[in-house]
């Protein structure tokens, strides 16, 4: 196990890596200069070193002193396409690129994880395999690891997989959570089509006009949530986009909703896609219109193996104290390409606190604000917390 002193050699080396990778943020998975960093703060360490083809992935293998098997710890590397409002001294160099999400601690955090774990390789019963991922905030790229071996790189298959998240608002400093369960919901992205018959507006009686159709669609997507879900296991629907027309007295030939859907279980995810495309269908039938449903489920639930959950909170309480620990209530409806991970292997996703002192947490920009903050010292945490917990997992695996 490691404690919060373990990683004070380290502080400057990790928060220097952090203001790097902050100020030349990349987006989705070609991160070449993330990469190059990564690997540089990696040489030297005993570790096997392998990069990926079809995204600029790191993966690193800690052979144990002793034999046993492999769990893996996970970091991923990208930043959002926001323009930064921090007024941080390292804040970003290139418009319109920010580390809003906090990649950046999750990175410097791994790779503190991976020096920790080094200096006591001889106590290892197994090995540990670092996961630095591009492409999280929508681009899918654990799964393209998983595609390219990750899970297997140690040789075997890994027997558990552990994250760690920092939060700009809601969770003091170093507090951390996390829950049995679903921890994070699905998130699907659908694309409406609704076509008719352009016109004049003064005869609509010529035309087939979309916008009735579209209009309803919006407001009987509601409708969906509340008739066909059950309200303790619930789903969230949300119309971000509507465009049709280009003038008032113009019947448009077409129109365009984007909706996003957040679902919590593998239940409700099917009802309320068979229910979203019904509701569509029967109303463009109404119409007299045509639509055309691009459903597209991009990250399913993460949801953490109970036994794994119970046993992370415990390695936190023993590496940072009862005080700073806690069971979250309930799951946030934010999404995690973690959760394709998940799915392989039994694992769990930890939330640790990064609001800077003398910031109130309610009222804290939140992740993907442009204004958001994390606080430094967050990296050292990050790499207490996920060391232990792959150091405390092989030691109760060679019991």
């Amino acid at each position: 196990m490691f404690s919060s002193l373990d990683a004070l050699p380290l502080a400057e080396r990790l928060i220097s890596l952090r203001h790097a990778l902050h100020r030349e943020p990349e987006l989705g998975l070609d991160l070449p200069r993330t990469q190059a960093k990564v690997l540089a703060a990696l040489d030297g360490l005993p570790l096997e070193i392998g990069i990926g083809t079809s995204l600029t992935s790191v993966v690193a293998v800690l052979r144990g002193g002793r034999p046993g098997p492999a769990v893996l710890l996970r970091g991923d590397m990208d930043a959002l396409p926001v323009r930064e409002e921090s007024g941080m001294p390292y804040a970003s160099e290139i418009a319109g690129r920010m580390h809003a999400c906090g990649h950046d601690i999750h990175t410097a955090g791994l790779v503190g994880a991976a020096h920790l774990l080094a200096g006591r390789r001889a106590e290892l019963a197994g090995d540990v395999v670092f996961m630095f991922q591009p492409g999280e905030e929508g681009q899918g790229g654990a799964k393209l690891m998983i595609d390219e071996g990750v899970l297997d790189a140690a040789g075997e298959r890994v027997v558990a997989a552990y994250a760690v998240h920092v939060a700009a608002t809601a969770l003091p400093l170093g507090l951390v959570a996390t829950r049995p369960g679903t921890v994070l919901a699905a998130s699907d992205t659908v694309t409406v089509t609704v076509t008719g018959r352009g016109g004049h507006g003064s005869s609509p009686h010529l035309a087939v006009d979309p916008v009735p159709a579209l209009a309803e669609m919006v407001t009987a997507l509601q409708t969906v949530v509340t008739r066909t879900i059950d309200a303790f296991d619930p789903a969230v629907v949300t119309v971000g986009s509507i465009h049709a027309g280009s003038a008032a007295n113009v019947i448009p030939e077409n129109g365009t909703l984007q909706v996003t859907v957040r679902s919590f279980s593998t239940a409700t995810h099917r009802t309320v896609r068979a229910g979203i495309e019904r509701v569509l269908r029967g109303i463009a039938d109404a119409h007299g219109v045509r639509v055309d449903i691009d459903y597209q489920e991009n990250y399913p639930v993460t949801a953490n193996d109970s036994v794994e959950a119970d046993f992370a909170l415990r390695v936190a309480r023993e590496s940072f104290g009862e005080q700073r620990v806690f069971v979250a209530p309930r799951p946030m409806a934010g999404s995690e390409d973690f959760s394709f991970v998940l799915d392989e292997v039994p694992g769990a996703y930890l939330m640790l606190g990064a609001v800077p002192p003398g910031v109130e947490p309610a009222t804290a920009p939140m992740n993907h604000s442009p204004q958001a903050v994390f606080d430094d010292r967050a990296v050292g945490e990050a790499a207490v917390l996920l060391a232990s917990l792959a150091a405390a997992r092989l030691r109760e695996a060679a019991q």
